[in-house]
């Protein structure tokens, strides 16, 4: 199987597992994940809002168009990365994910990785952020590149730990408004370029 086909494969068990009923009986799709399946970098966000939840498709109202806007400021493209939530579907009325349904999703977001393997996962906001760095503020770990154990969910659906790479970013969202922490979040990201070369050095 190709990573694709294993990435829709877990689409499909999400929806098998019966996920999460009460999310997905107000949402009006599954928002999973889109991008590149070999991609270096995968971003993770919290939760699909009305215009992802409608079109099926994670980061493609106001927050992802800044998210593409800052992107192109690094010189790579959307189709380069991977991008999903946590929580795929949309909470009702844009409510922060709660805490039972960001531990009902790990488990396949662990699994899209492990089938990914990227470079580099750069967390959007605290609640992305938290799945990996617990006990971290986003305030003050925000633009430093941590190396973390992670438990990953193996191919075969056992568990595993291995060393990633975690960059937490303030979330796009959050800096529309904004302009200090929209002028934070351009910075931070900018030196995305830099952390995967030094990445790629010390492989």
């Amino acid at each position: 199987m190709t990573k694709q086909e294993r990435l829709d494969q877990i689409k499909a068990d999400i929806v098998t597992s019966n996920v999460c009923p009460d999310l997905a009986s107000t949402a009006t799709n599954l928002v999973f994940g889109d991008g590149n399946p070999n991609a270096e970098i995968v971003f993770i966000g919290e939760a699909p809002g009305k215009q992802e939840d409608e079109q099926s498709l994670p980061f493609v109202g106001a927050s992802g168009k800044f998210l593409n806007e800052m992107l192109g400021s690094i010189n790579m493209r959307r189709e380069e990365i991977y991008i999903t939530n946590i929580v795929k579907y949309r909470p009702p009325h844009n409510r922060d994910p709660q805490p039972d349904e960001k531990a009902e999703f790990l488990p396949f977001l662990q699994r899209q990785l492990a089938i990914i393997q990227p470079t580099l996962v750069v967390t959007l906001g605290r609640h992305s952020m938290t799945c990996f760095l617990p006990t971290a503020k986003i305030s003050e770990v925000h633009g430093q590149a941590k190396r973390i154990q992670w438990g990953i969910g193996a191919v075969d659906g056992s568990k595993k730990s291995e060393k990633i790479i975690i960059l937490p970013l303030y979330h796009p969202a959050a800096a529309l408004y904004n302009g200090s922490m929209r002028t934070v979040l351009q910075q931070d990201f900018s030196t995305i370029p830099t952390i995967l070369t030094l990445i790629r050095k010390g492989k």
